[in-house]
């Protein structure tokens, strides 16, 4: 029974190596216009990969819930969800910009055969990720707060986009996400925030007093509201609100 938590961890990894099979097999397909123009498509693979680190997330969560239903945690659990987290919610989504940048680059001319070298940047959040879970590993004050953005939620942020991508008409967005300096920037962003010490609300509650949890409870409140206003688009948007009701009630996180 003590080994049942570990088994739903290394299902979390297995979820994260399926996005990664999805993201690199994508079909992705180029095109050249009348115009000399390069036309870039993937049409049916990547999308897979937001649903299996979304299971990931839903996994990861669990496995503490039921390390903790069977008195079964143990230094090993650990161990063993932080490098299941760092492939599910750290390489996984580095993939997801790794295939962003290339498709921005297609947009150039002999963008196509582009150098590794811009493409590199993207396995950044990989790095920062697990910097940021070996850290996480040895502090053990942040159990109802967080010194830094966590692994999943950049994990879930960067698994959005994809989704957004071939979910919306909106032109302006379009091309916002196949900027390689937005990708840059979000790039430096995320992986700066989880290797940062800034003060953020863990989703755990010591009561359920109003006072003690009021961050949480407009949060929650706020994250259904802008799923059924944004829809895939709410991700980015939970995101930031997470990080600034983290900052504004920071004195709860202690």
């Amino acid at each position: 029974m003590k080994q049942i938590p570990n088994l739903f961890t290394l299902l979390n990894l297995v979820f994260g190596c399926l996005a990664i099979t999805v993201i690199l097999q994508n079909g992705i397909t180029i095109q050249y216009g009348t115009d000399g123009a390069q036309l870039v498509d993937i049409p049916e693979k990547i999308w897979m990969a937001p649903l299996f680190i979304a299971i990931a997330a839903v996994i990861d969560f669990l496995d503490g819930f039921i390390a903790r239903l069977f008195n079964a945690q143990s230094e090993m659990g650990k161990q063993l969800d932080s490098l299941a987290d760092v492939v599910s919610f750290g390489v996984a989504p580095s993939f997801i910009l790794y295939q962003f940048l290339r498709m921005s680059f297609a947009k150039e001319v002999s963008g196509v055969d582009v150098s590794i070298i811009w493409l590199v940047p993207a396995f950044l959040v990989a790095a920062a990720g697990a910097y940021r879970l070996a850290r996480f590993n040895i502090d053990h004050s942040q159990q109802y707060g967080f010194k830094g953005v966590p692994i999943p939620a950049v994990g879930l942020l960067i698994a959005s986009l994809p989704l957004i991508y071939w979910n919306t008409d909106n032109v302006t967005l379009v091309n916002i996400l196949l900027n390689k300096w937005f990708l840059y920037a979000l790039i430096l962003i995320v992986s700066w925030l989880m290797v940062s010490r800034l003060p953020l609300m863990a989703l755990k509650f010591k009561n359920l007093s109003l006072k003690d949890n009021l961050a949480k409870f407009i949060f929650i409140l706020f994250s259904i509201i802008a799923v059924f206003i944004f829809h895939w688009l709410s991700v980015p948007v939970i995101f930031i609100a997470y990080i600034i009701l983290s900052l504004a009630f920071k004195n709860q996180l202690k």
